[in-house]
């Protein structure tokens, strides 16, 4: 399964109705794969935001990604794509695409060992946006879970998420990062997925 190589995170609670033009403009200039994050809100608001950005994603061939309810409702996202969290449970039946967020060795360990087929790994760097995590991991820290994922072929794609500008791009790679997960800059600056996607294509 081909994945690209910048995912954008849409916070539906941050960003509120202004998501769909938000989404919008930064698949406009270029974004491809979206995980929608609106875990906390009324079933019926996650699936209208769900709608709207299907039906901007479809016509550029784009995927959209739904970060896992805690609402008890069906992980299943559009698609049958879905994130999810640090310590949700694998879902049974397997969707077609899965990931989940981690922060630590045994997380990233779990999660390849689960199959999934990539992990968002962070904070990588320092950012508001993921309090309580610990410390930033840094370059180096990021290199030791990218290798620990990719152990066993095939592991998980993993995605560097934290604190990552267009210009830390090329270090996360070199740190043995698939991508990079981006959600604050492109919901300030929906544009910013152009400078992003130059760094990935470096």
């Amino acid at each position: 399964m081909t994945l690209p190589r910048l995912l954008t995170i849409a916070d539906a609670a941050t960003a509120g109705d202004r998501l769909p033009a938000i989404v919008a403009e930064a698949v406009r200039s270029g974004a491809r794969a979206v995980v929608l994050r609106a875990r906390d809100l009324p079933r019926d608001t996650r699936d209208r935001y769900a709608a709207a950005l299907c039906r901007i994603l479809e016509p550029v061939g784009g995927r959209l990604i739904l970060a896992g309810p805690q609402d008890g409702g069906e992980l299943h996202g559009p698609g049958d794509a879905v994130h999810l969290a640090t310590r949700q449970p694998f879902p049974t039946p397997r969707p077609a695409l899965v990931g989940r967020s981690c922060h630590t060795a045994d997380e990233v360990a779990r999660a390849a060992a689960e199959g999934c087929d990539y992990v968002t790994v962070s904070p990588v760097y320092p950012t508001l946006s993921k309090p309580g995590y610990g410390p930033p991991l840094g370059p180096a820290g990021l290199a030791g879970l990218a290798a620990l994922a990719g152990r066993d072929r095939p592991g998980p794609l993993v995605y560097a998420l934290g604190g990552v500008t267009p210009a830390a791009v090329p270090e996360c790679l070199a740190a043995g990062a698939y991508g990079v997960a981006v959600m604050g800059p492109v919901l300030r600056t929906p544009r910013i997925v152009l400078d992003y996607l130059e760094g990935l294509a470096g």
